[in-house]
């Protein structure tokens, strides 16, 4: 990037759409923070939740994934259990650009509590609210607060776009609206 990162996020977002809604400053103040940061976008996570549970004993399948193993939550707050996880959504709708890449890592107020966050990367062309698999690694139950920072992307801009984009490709999670299951 010729511009300062943050910047150059700023840009993308405001005139490219590339972030909404987009928080043009680091949002701190006894909150778990969320917004532009110096170089990447803390994204924070929806009321929206489903908590794994095993209740059914199933075997957990991607390719035949039972949607009972979830139980549907919205709140304030999510207490995921011990050993467990729990799948939310971003706040923020993605746009990505046919040149431009990003890579999701946890925030460390949560990895130092044992909570963990997954994403996989969002693609060129790839667009929806992005689904948050947050991960409960202790012997305890462990919160997350809604509508606060759960993770931070990282972008990274090519020199051209991409020969086959995630939309030009017709991928099975474009324009995603809400917590999304694993589909083959």
């Amino acid at each position: 990037m010729s511009i300062k990162a943050d910047k150059w996020i700023k840009k993308m977002a405001l005139e490219h759409g590339m972030i909404d809604p987009f928080v043009a400053t680091q949002v701190r103040e006894k909150v778990i923070s969320y917004g532009l940061s110096s170089y990447g976008y803390d994204v924070r996570i929806a009321k929206e939740y489903k908590i794994f549970t095993n209740l059914n004993s199933t075997i957990v399948d991607p390719k035949e994934f039972d949607p009972q193993s979830f139980v549907d939550f919205d709140g304030d707050e999510c207490i995921i259990p011990p050993n467990s996880f729990a799948l939310g959504r971003t706040i923020e709708y993605f746009k990505m650009p046919k040149n431009v890449m990003t890579i999701c890592v946890g925030k460390s107020t949560y990895a130092r509590c044992g909570i963990i966050t997954n994403v996989t990367p969002l693609e060129p062309g790839w667009e929806g609210y992005v689904t948050l698999e947050v991960s409960n690694t202790t012997p305890l139950p462990a919160r997350i607060y809604s509508g606060e920072g759960i993770a931070q992307l990282l972008f990274f801009e090519g020199d051209e776009e991409c020969l086959a984009s995630y939309s030009d490709k017709m991928g099975k999670y474009q324009g995603q609206t809400g917590v999304t299951l694993p589909k083959v």
